[in-house]
């Protein structure tokens, strides 16, 4: 499946008649894995479904005027978590959530490394986001790391895979992302 994905990535860059749907058909179990993780720790009335999050990523995924320039499956669903997150993100501004404060609690970014990164009711995924925004600015390897983490809901092990880094690598990564995010959301350096 990995190579089928690949060929298809690339004949969905060259505009080939029928490899988007094809892509469509070969990642979407997948795609609707991430966006069910995504997903599982919102609140239980939350007006965007899964279905709907694969959706909309797929659209920003397939954009026709775009050229994506994906390298590979892995590139592929690094841009579709990163795109479930700006929807996620768009949808909590949409919902007119207060962008600091308000009923946002703190989040511990500590987690078992073996697991995936947890997203909680009480995320505040615009401070986050914006958080998120700054750490990619200042290294765009753990931003990335951390949408894998959080938005993907990659272990340790997966993520250092898809990053091509060692797990040992991806844990002292993983450690320094979250200690930033950290100091970011409670406003110690700025974003």
């Amino acid at each position: 499946m990995h190579g089928e994905v690949t060929r298809l990535l690339q004949n969905v860059e060259t505009h080939q008649t029928g490899a988007a749907d094809a892509l469509w058909t070969l990642v979407y179990d997948e795609l609707q894995r991430l966006a069910r993780r995504a997903m599982a720790d919102e609140r239980n009335a939350h007006t965007l479904q899964p279905t709907a999050l694969v959706n909309e990523a797929w659209l920003k995924l397939v954009q026709p005027e775009g050229d994506p320039g994906w390298e590979g499956r892995a590139h592929f669903f690094r841009t579709a978590a990163r795109a479930m997150r700006h929807i996620l993100v768009d949808h909590a501004r949409a919902r007119g959530r207060r962008k600091r404060g308000g009923d946002a609690q703190r989040v511990d970014l500590d987690v078992d490394r073996s697991t995936p990164a947890p997203i909680t009711p009480d995320l505040d995924l615009i401070a986050l986001d914006d958080a998120l925004a700054g750490l990619g600015e200042m290294d765009e390897e753990l931003a990335r790391l951390v949408e894998l983490r959080f938005f993907a809901g990659l272990s340790i092990a997966d993520t250092a895979r898809v990053l091509g880094r060692s797990t040992a690598t991806v844990e002292r990564s993983w450690r320094v992302a979250r200690a930033w995010l950290r100091r970011a959301m409670d406003g110690e350096v700025t974003p």
